[in-house]
């Protein structure tokens, strides 16, 4: 029945090498679910209905994922979108979480009407490289500075907006070598390092070694799963349907819409997936599973879902087909009995993992033409304007407008898609407007 589904011999693999590949690819990823509902609840979501709604997202991605576009590709909801979810569409701009689901459900529901008529190949191949590279690198030092936050290393000031914390603090110092014990792990290739460094730094918390007592305290490690009542079809779709909220899911949409392009391709390439064109066979499929995950998160109640790239692991440990993402799917699904232990893990553990996040996510700045300033200015001003007005949206709408304007005063006109130029636009507009 495996080899009539996934097709086992044909992609050179066995069901023992899809298994091994399947359990690596989970253990780089299940950061996640203690990762996503302390960012969550933040916004006044349940913690434990987001909790649920991760492990039951993630497992329905890949599951699809697996099944139907038979890839070795696992999904959950996605870092970066997650802290725009929170921080700017709920905590800044006052918009409920409800709506921001809302919001989540029809950027997902655009990107199928998108990948059905073959629209998304149109836009990512008209929006230049720079900006791509430059809004993952806003994302980063936007995932960074809460990162930062988190631990209590950046604080607010009256006077410099931001300053430095209480480095002595003991929850500053765990988060710190939180970090150093995960990037040096990765450094090593120690598998699970990011979810080894958030475990070691919450044990450390437990430890009796502060005054007063330990920081923390152990909930439990295993028990039946939370309820799921308190964000299952909670999303506010009439209120995502705001005029205020259109550029809130054009923001999900594009960079989740970039996000998968950018892992499918990674993952194929590395994988031997291509075919003789260079291109991806059912591409569509992969698409299709993408969206529809995305969809069910928000119906489950969570924020965008998406592809991981953390799958490369799973392709170097061999795995070829979507009996890895079925994998994948079904170690999430055992996780839902880990909520207590999820529950034990405090911010400033998971702090160390957001910083190790958005040092990844900042690479991709190594491959701007720096010494083209009319790619360069556009790049920094897109990276820099996130972290700096705390919004993923804002970054990208600067991005568009001053990649059009400078390429337009630089006479560079044939430099500028009309995609580009009508985005800019739109941009200017809502600026002005609204």
């Amino acid at each position: 029945m495996l080899e009539k589904l996934f097709k086992l011999s044909e992609h050179k693999t066995n069901v023992k090498t899809e298994v091994v590949a399947g359990i690596t690819t989970y253990l780089t990823m299940a950061y996640i679910i203690f990762v996503n509902p302390s960012i969550l609840a933040l916004a006044g979501m349940d913690y434990g209905a987001v909790f649920v709604a991760t492990c039951l997202a993630a497992a329905i991605g890949s599951l699809i994922m697996g099944l139907w576009a038979n890839y070795p590709i696992a999904l959950a909801p996605g870092m970066g979108l997650n802290a725009f979810f929170t921080f700017t569409v709920v905590m800044e701009m006052g918009y409920s979480w409800e709506s921001a689901l809302g919001a989540v459900f029809f950027s997902g529901l655009i990107f199928t009407v998108l990948s059905i008529f073959k629209i998304r190949e149109w836009i990512i191949n008209s929006i230049p490289l720079s900006l791509r590279l430059g809004i993952a690198a806003g994302i980063g030092l936007f995932l960074a500075l809460i990162a930062l936050k988190s631990a209590g290393i950046v604080v607010a000031s009256s006077a410099t907006l931001v300053t430095m914390g209480d480095l002595s603090d003991p929850k500053v110092i765990l988060a710190i070598v939180g970090f150093f014990i995960i990037v040096s792990l990765s450094y090593r290739r120690v598998l699970g390092s990011v979810m080894i460094g958030i475990l070691v730094v919450t044990v450390l918390s437990m430890l009796p070694f502060y005054e007063g007592g330990s920081l923390n305290e152990l909930q439990g490690i295993m028990a039946m799963p939370p309820s799921l009542a308190p964000t299952f079809m909670a999303m506010d779709l009439a209120g995502a349907l705001e005029v205020g909220m259109l550029s809130i899911i054009f923001a999900f949409l594009f960079v989740d819409l970039f996000d998968t392009s950018g892992t499918l391709v990674a993952v194929a390439q590395q994988g031997g997936l291509l075919d003789k064109d260079k291109r991806l066979p059912r591409l569509g499929r992969a698409l299709m599973s993408d969206s529809t995950a995305t969809m069910a998160g928000a119906a489950l109640g969570t924020s965008t879902t998406t592809s991981y790239i953390e799958s490369t692991a799973g392709i170097s440990a061999g795995g070829r087909t979507g009996l890895t993402a079925v994998v994948v799917a079904g170690l999430f699904l055992l996780s839902l009995f880990f909520a207590p232990l999820a529950g034990s893990v405090p911010a400033y553990a998971t702090a160390g993992a957001l910083f190790y996040v958005a040092v990844l996510m900042t690479g991709g700045l190594a491959e701007v033409d720096w010494k083209d300033l009319t790619e360069a200015a556009p790049v920094f001003v897109a990276a820099i304007a996130m972290p700096l007005t705390f919004s993923i949206a804002n970054g990208i709408a600067f991005g568009f407008i001053t990649y059009a304007g400078i390429k337009l005063l630089s006479g560079r006109r044939e430099d500028v898609s009309l995609s580009v130029m009508i985005l800019a636009a739109l941009f200017v507009a809502k600026f002005v407007f609204m």
